[in-house]
C-alpha cells in the first residue's frame, strides 16, 4: 500500500529526513517511536503535502501511485488521512458542515455520487455514536471550545466519515486522558482495523499500543529508522529509553 524507498526531506532548507525507507501492506498497523527531533512529525507532514517540507530524494509509493506527485487534496482523495497533534480551530464554519463538504469533495474526485444531507447525517451519527460523541458537539464551529480529548475525538470522527485506505495519526494520544485513550483507541480499531485498511502511528509513548497494538514498531532516529520489531521493543523503549535501544 505505502512503499517510502530512501526519503530525503527538508524544513526551512535543514535537512531532516535522511533516507527514510518503510513499507506499510494492507491490513498492517505501524507504530513510529523516537525522540523528539528525530522527524516523526515531519515525516507525516511530507507524505501529507504540507506546503514548506521538501522532498529532496527518494520515491513514495501509495495505492500504486506516485504519491509525490500529487496535491495535498488529492492524496486525500486517493485515501490517505493525516491526523494532526494540534487540531486546528476554524471559527464561523460548522463542523458538520465542513465535513459533509470534505467527504463530497472526495467522492466527487472518485467520481462517485455526493451525499445528500439527510444521508450525510446518519452517517456523522453513526461515527460520533462510535466515539462517544454527541453529535450536537459537531453542530459548532470546527474544535473551538473543545478540550484537547474532544478535538482528538473530533478527528476520529472526521477519518471515520472519510473513511480513508491508510491513516497517518501525529501523536494522536497527545492531551488525552485515560478514559479519552480508550475511546480513540477502540475509534481507530474499529475504522481502520479492516482488509484494506493500514495505520502509521506516530508517538512518543507506549500507552496507546495498549489499545491499538501494533504488527510492527519503529524507531526513528537521526532522520531514518534505525530499528524495528515486534509489540514487545515498545515496551523496550518504555523502560531503557531510545538512546539506549537505537544505539
Amino acid at each position: 500500500m505505502l512503499q517510502i524507498t530512501d526519503l530525503h526531506a527538508t524544513v526551512a532548507d535543514k535537512p531532516i529526513l535522511k533516507g527514510l525507507s518503510l513499507t506499510i501492506n494492507p491490513g498492517e498497523v505501524h507504530a513510529i517511536m523516537g525522540p523528539n527531533g528525530a522527524g516523526k512529525s515531519t515525516l507525516g507532514y511530507t507524505l501529507g503535502g504540507r506546503p514548506g517540507y521538501e522532498v529532496t530524494g527518494g520515491t513514495v509509493t501509495f495505492a500504486g501511485q506516485d504519491l509525490l506527485a500529487l496535491e495535498p487534496h488529492e492524496r486525500a482523495a486517493a485515501g490517505l488521512f493525516l491526523g494532526f497533534q494540534y487540531p486546528v480551530e476554524i471559527p464561523g464554519v460548522s463542523f458538520l458542515q465542513f465535513l459533509r463538504e470534505s467527504l463530497n469533495a472526495q467522492r466527487r474526485a472518485r467520481g462517485e455520487t455526493e451525499l445528500s444531507g439527510g444521508a450525510f447525517l446518519q452517517v456523522a451519527k453513526l461515527r460520533a455514536g462510535l466515539l462517544k460523541m454527541d453529535l450536537d458537539m459537531l453542530k459548532r464551529p470546527v474544535n473551538v471550545g473543545f478540550s484537547g480529548g474532544e478535538k482528538k475525538r473530533a478527528e476520529m470522527v472526521q477519518m471515520g466519515i472519510l473513511d480513508p485506505k491508510l491513516a497517518i495519526l501525529d501523536e494522536t494520544d497527545s492531551g488525552l486522558d485515560i478514559d479519552a485513550l480508550r475511546v480513540v483507541g477502540e475509534g481507530i480499531n474499529t475504522v481502520m482495523r479492516q482488509p484494506g485498511k493500514a495505520v502509521l502511528l506516530i508517538t512518543h509513548y507506549q500507552r496507546l499500543l495498549d489499545y491499538v497494538k501494533p504488527d510492527f514498531v519503529h524507531v526513528l532516529a537521526g532522520g531514518r529508522i534505525v530499528r524495528t520489531g515486534g509489540p514487545d521493543l515498545a515496551l523496550e523503549l518504555e523502560e531503557r529509553g531510545y538512546e539506549a535501544v537505537a544505539a
